[in-house]
């Protein structure tokens, strides 16, 4: 069975050794080389051409983000999965965008670590659960200030309709008759809009249909 091989960065020879110890135990998996920091990883890849760079992020000469990025560019087969003591947004969002196929805590189960590294061989993404955990939370944060920003968003199609028609001087009986509706569900859908967007007469709702470019004058 071919192996994935393996280079392993990180400023510390203790945690070097101890990534290298254990990928000695398993069947599918070995390191074929170590680097100290960034550009010793670089050289080492144009060396040995590894599979996947394991490769720390806070280090002397050459930082992993800039290492990622230089070894993306040259050796786009290459695949690397970030392994670090620092998983916060601050850290995890430029080493995705330098390149990597994974971030992953030193925190992580040895499992966790050899999952990552055959995730990203065969060209997966992988995030450990705390970095994903908190991305999730973070998309979720900016999608509810985007939805704050513009409540014009939170509406449904019928309510947008109500609004237009409603903006345009149109009665209650006469939306019904255009969208085929019973005047007391279209009053429903007037309600459930002005709510929404927290206007509360129809000179507010007029007003605002300009701004938002929902009608002309």
């Amino acid at each position: 069975m071919t192996k994935i091989r393996v280079l392993v960065t990180d400023d510390h020879a203790i945690i070097r050794d101890g990534i290298c110890a254990l990928l000695s135990l398993t069947g599918d998996i070995e390191a074929v080389g170590v680097a100290a920091n960034g550009k010793e990883a670089l050289e080492m890849v144009r060396e040995l051409t590894p599979d996947v760079v394991l490769m720390d992020i806070a280090m002397p000469i050459m930082g992993g983000v800039e290492a990622i990025r230089r070894i993306r560019k040259e050796f786009p087969k290459v695949k690397v999965l970030a392994l670090t003591q620092y998983d916060d947004k601050a850290y995890v969002f430029p080493v995705i965008e330098a390149g990597a196929s994974g971030f992953i805590s030193k925190t992580a189960a040895s499992s966790e670590l050899t999952a990552g590294i055959r995730s990203v061989h065969r060209g997966d993404s992988f995030l450990s659960p705390s970095v994903a955990r908190f991305l999730v939370e973070d998309y979720q944060q900016i999608a509810s200030m985007k939805g704050s920003q513009d409540p014009y968003e939170q509406l449904t199609n019928r309510e947008r309709e109500v609004l237009k028609l409603v903006a345009e001087g149109h009665t209650t009986q006469e939306i019904a008759a255009m969208l085929v509706l019973s005047p007391k569900t279209v009053e429903r859908h007037k309600t459930n809009l002005m709510s929404k967007l927290d206007i509360h007469n129809r000179t507010e709702l007029v007003k605002y249909a300009l701004r938002k470019g929902i009608i002309t004058v």
